[in-house]
């Protein structure tokens, strides 16, 4: 079992053991494209899923059966027709309403669709394992073009808790061609094969056994659960040699990899810190880091959620304003619509995009996946998203804050509740 260990962060966080392991790998070559919400994301995927000639891996927290996942089903069903493999993994627990009309949209063996941990009954949900779902968001096409991002495959407009609204969810993924598609894509086919394994394991052992060459047969099944495979280096010719890195997080190798990335990120900030997640209540390393910068004059901007999906979420976000603010970390709160992006900029030449909240359910047990792009041109343009969000929310101010001995009951509930629930999923040590 994984056990929670709060990591050190004074001054630059490489300095410590613990940024040190699984630091993320850059590769050149890459061209990164800038997407937001499944208006533009659906479309550009549709269009690389109709021009795949071998193959395709998709995974996805929620697969939703509106018109819009509609169309990325029918794009992905006409490709298996054609011969392309189609491989299909969804979340047993965030596509669980959906599945009967998934298995009808996406037929085998045209495609194979799979599913990771699936709910069969409620109670399932209290064994610790079956609370670390699959949250990733990827697309895999022919390992020449990948999507990643927070966008699960449901229409921007739609919320699973609140129905249909007027204006879309702000959220983004990115386009990615280059060599790194590679990693992506073995990522993804790991996520496909460790959810078949699950259901077939039986069928595994009994072959493994039959082998006549036992040892290679365990090393072809162990590749094909590996997430992230190494990169060979092949840069794309005529093209800005944009580095970019994926980094996901497991719950074998890669626990806490995206935190680290993060943490590190912005221990070394010098001027700004900008960061959007709906959900957030990161552990004490990753609020020293943002205080730390703060102090140290880097501006530090925070946009949550301020239309509210889930409450205790919320509230959870809420029993920190307090002691961000009174730091010089600035809080908005984003109103037009849901929000569901986890996207970050530190400086002129860091950003990230990807499926990884800022709290213990991301960055602690779910399976997750970002892409880190070190490109001054994608900075500036998430940036320029950045601010026109920031625009249209509100700023959290003395005025809206609470404050006094409700407070304090609150904060102490949300870690009593924090706590609990990473035990009861296998989680030991301070966050």
């Amino acid at each position: 079992m994984p056990t929670a260990t709060e990591p050190t962060v004074e001054g630059s966080a490489s300095t410590g053991g613990w940024a040190r392991r699984g630091v993320p790998e850059f590769v050149g070559g890459n061209v990164v494209q800038l997407l937001q919400g499944g208006d533009e994301l659906f479309p550009a995927m549709c269009q690389a899923i109709a021009r795949a000639r071998h193959e395709i891996w998709l995974a996805t927290y929620i697969f939703h059966d509106d018109d819009a996942s509609h169309a990325v089903a029918l794009a992905l069903a006409e490709a298996g027709r054609r011969g392309v493999r189609v491989g299909v993994v969804v979340d047993g627990f965030g596509s669980k309403s959906t599945l009967g009309r998934l298995r009808d949209w996406l037929p085998a063996p045209q495609v194979e669709l799979t599913v990771f941990r699936p709910v069969d009954r409620w109670w399932s949900l209290l064994q610790p394992g079956q609370l670390r779902r699959l949250h990733q968001k990827l697309c895999v096409v022919d390992h020449e073009v990948a999507f990643i991002g927070g966008i699960n495959v449901i229409d921007d407009r739609i919320d699973l808790r609140h129905g249909r609204s007027d204006a879309p969810r702000l959220d983004f993924a990115v386009e990615l061609r280059g060599p790194l598609v590679a990693a992506v894509g073995q990522t993804a086919r790991a996520l496909w094969s460790r959810a078949a394994l699950g259901a077939d394991w039986r069928e595994e052992v009994a072959a493994l056994a039959r082998s006549a060459e036992p040892m290679a047969h365990a090393r072809r099944v162990l590749q094909r659960l590996r997430i992230v495979a190494p990169v060979q280096p092949a840069p794309l010719v005529g093209v800005p040699p944009v580095q970019a890195a994926f980094v996901v997080r497991d719950n074998l190798r890669q626990r806490r990899s995206i935190e680290r990335a993060y943490v590190e990120a912005v221990a070394q900030a010098r001027q700004r810190v900008e960061l959007i997640t709906p959900y957030f209540y990161p552990g004490r390393a990753f609020r020293r880091a943002l205080v730390h910068a703060a102090r140290r004059g880097v501006r530090v901007r925070l946009l949550l959620q301020g239309k509210i999906d889930y409450r205790f979420a919320a509230l959870a976000a809420q029993v920190l304003y307090d002691e961000l603010r009174s730091q010089g970390v600035f809080i908005y709160e984003y109103t037009p619509a849901f929000l569901h992006a986890k996207v970050a900029v530190v400086d002129d030449d860091w950003a990230t995009v990807g499926s990884s909240n800022i709290d213990p359910l991301s960055l602690l047990l779910n399976l997750e996946a970002n892409v880190i792009v070190r490109d001054a041109g994608f900075a500036r343009e998430l940036s320029s998203r950045f601010d026109a969000a920031i625009a249209v929310s509100r700023e959290v101010s003395d005025a809206t804050r609470r404050t006094g001995w409700w407070q304090v009951v609150r904060r102490g509930f949300v870690a009593w509740c924090a706590h609990w629930f990473l035990r009861m999923a296998g989680i030991t040590g301070r966050y």
